[in-house]
């Protein structure tokens, strides 16, 4: 809540109307308004979507502080992912108001406390402001060399538990009913819908089962992340998984979970990136795509068919890790795009 305090007096800076939205689960969550007093009346708003959580442990500054290398490169936990794009969202921002640029529409900055364990508070909040927007601009960390993003795996996970039938391992087995067999079963037939051409995956992560030795199994199960590339994919895989059938006489299963985020998927997001590539090329740049199997808060605006572009970060590598940067002669330039693309991006 410090923080999203700290953002909302920082874009209250740069003259926006900022609300800070409570949250008592996960944080706060921080809107900013940006006015454009000459655009039709009619103009949707651009959406910049932001996400200040990260994965880094309150303390990780002491092992990991700032700084910058001899090279150019900006260390720091979360700069990558997201921080330093908070920033530039800001930088843009200040630059239209200090050039005094004429936007062709208002733009709202949408900032939430949750993305990194599934924007679960966060969610109806995104889908309300992407509704209201003319298209949206995800500000996660793009991919290697700066390509955007137009394309992202849609995410979940299942728990399939396999329930049998427990008995003395030693005196009569035999009327036990083995849940770990059971689910090994159930595992080889969960690998066997990977379908790594199509980009489908089906990984078995987390596998529990059994007390103690001498006692047959009466339940195990297993924790299955998939990713999938389009919604008709993900379809047909869930119908796989909840159409699995024990194979043990008297064994039973309980399949629960779901998909918790939608691919991203290149309708909703091809046409934008098109009219980016032609913006960026003025500015000198050019501008690539690319998909990744990795989720965003952009796979909730592009499901409601909202045009959306992700990945516009600044460029640098190590999410999540010890290496974990952005490359500082690129700012300028990321930011220069921003503000390109609020101020020529028609739909």
């Amino acid at each position: 809540d410090a923080f999203a305090d700290y953002l909302a007096d920082r874009f209250r800076g740069v003259g926006a109307d900022v609300t800070v939205v409570p949250n008592s689960e996960r944080g706060n969550h921080v809107i900013a308004r940006y006015a454009a007093p000459n655009a039709p009346a009619d103009a949707k708003p651009a959406l910049i979507l932001c996400h200040f959580d990260t994965v880094w442990p309150v303390g990780s500054l002491a092992t990991h502080p700032f700084r910058v290398d001899e090279e150019g490169k900006a260390y720091g936990p979360g700069i990558f992912d997201m921080q330093s794009s908070l920033a530039l969202s800001e930088f843009a921002l200040r630059a239209v108001a200090d050039l005094k640029l004429d936007l062709p529409r208002p733009v709202t900055v949408l900032m939430t406390s949750d993305e990194e364990v599934g924007s679960k508070t966060s969610w109806e909040l995104i889908e309300e402001e992407a509704k209201k927007s003319a298209y949206v601009l995800v500000m996660e960390s793009p991919l290697p060399g700066g390509v955007i993003k137009t394309s992202r795996k849609g995410g979940g996970g299942f728990t399939i538990e396999a329930i049998g039938r427990a008995a003395h391992a030693g005196v009569e087995p035999e009327r036990g009913i083995n849940a770990i067999v059971e689910l090994a079963h159930q595992v080889i037939k969960l690998h066997a819908m990977n379908d790594f051409e199509k980009g489908s995956s089906v990984s078995c992560g987390v596998i529990e089962g059994g007390t103690v030795t001498n006692v047959v199994p009466a339940r195990a199960k297993v924790r299955v992340d998939c990713r999938i590339w389009t919604k008709e994919e993900g379809e047909r895989i869930e119908a796989l998984i909840k159409g699995l059938q024990p194979v043990l006489s008297g064994a039973e299963l309980n399949i629960t979970g779901g998909w918790n985020r939608p691919p991203l998927e290149p309708a909703v997001t091809r046409p934008l990136f098109q009219r980016a590539q032609v913006i960026g090329k003025n500015l000198g740049l050019t501008l690539e795509e690319g998909g990744t199997g990795g989720g965003s808060d952009g796979n909730i605006t592009g499901a409601l068919g909202v045009p959306t572009l992700d990945g516009l970060g600044v460029p640098g590598a190590g999410a999540h890790a010890d290496h974990e940067h952005i490359e500082v002669d690129k700012i300028a330039s990321s930011a220069a795009l921003l503000v390109a693309l609020l101020m020529e991006l028609e739909i």
